[in-house]
């Protein structure tokens, strides 16, 4: 089994050590309190300058954490939060909708899924936590897309591959679905991503009102859509009202 790298380990011990005791420090003093060559420390240092995690004060030339770790940190804290508010609103969106509901954030270039509650049936499912789902053609994809400018960019920027026959894939039709998304407040996914499958997602925001996730029920087309193919609106509806839900606890207020 490969041993751990050391220059990681020392960039971890110098971001431990910038966390703790005096706000700012030296090269000197970082290299001395790690048993470290002056240069080994300035190369990491300038490293983790580079990639934000560290900034270095232009007049006293010390150093300090840096803005990057902070953002990491609001990531993690944001994505539990935004999970343990929607615990109980997606256990009875599953429950009233009598179909499979899931959470999902913004992750590198997809959608991860960071909740899922299972069909209230005794079919056999396989957990979906952790998986990764495609931001062009799933309803949870596209409503982050629509309403979160970073995750626009990657769908919009990134490959739009045509999963089925009905994936949208040209540029100017998916500006138009998104534009659809935003008109009425939320995004549908009829077979797109796989077959016989159809989805429905709404948009969760936090207490800024910025866009931190995606909730949504996804199930057989047959039951999920009426006779004539159209969206159930009750269905429409429980997504919409769980997505509020979990907003509200997440402090959004009344919307």
């Amino acid at each position: 089994m490969p041993g751990p790298i050391q220059s990681l380990e020392r960039a971890a011990a110098i971001l431990r050590l910038l966390a703790g005791g005096e706000r700012r420090l030296g090269l000197s003093d970082v290299a001395s309190s790690l048993g470290l060559a002056k240069g080994t420390a300035h190369g990491i240092l300038r490293t983790l300058q580079q990639e934000g995690f560290v900034e270095q004060d232009p007049v006293s030339g010390k150093y300090q954490l840096g803005a990057e770790l902070l953002r990491l940190g609001n990531s993690f804290l944001d994505v539990h939060e935004l999970r343990a508010r929607a615990l109980v609103w997606t256990d009875d969106l599953a429950r009233s909708s009598g179909e499979s509901a899931y959470l999902g954030v913004l992750h590198q270039q997809g959608v991860l899924i960071v909740h899922h509650v299972f069909r209230p049936d005794d079919s056999r499912q396989v957990l979906e936590v952790g998986a990764m789902q495609p931001l062009h053609s799933t309803a949870l994809g596209k409503v982050l897309a629509a309403y979160d400018p970073v995750a626009h960019s990657e769908a919009a920027e990134g490959e739009r591959a045509a999963l089925t026959g009905r994936t949208v894939t040209s540029a100017a039709d998916f500006e138009a679905l998104l534009d659809l998304t935003r008109a009425r407040g939320w995004a549908a996914d009829l077979e797109e991503t796989w077959e016989g499958v159809a989805s429905i997602a709404a948009p969760v925001y936090d207490r800024r009102r910025m866009p931190v996730g995606a909730v949504g029920i996804s199930g057989a087309v047959e039951r999920v859509c009426d006779d004539d193919g159209a969206i159930r609106p009750r269905l429409v509806a429980a997504v919409r009202d769980c997505a509020r839900a979990v907003s509200r606890d997440l402090g959004a207020g009344r919307f």
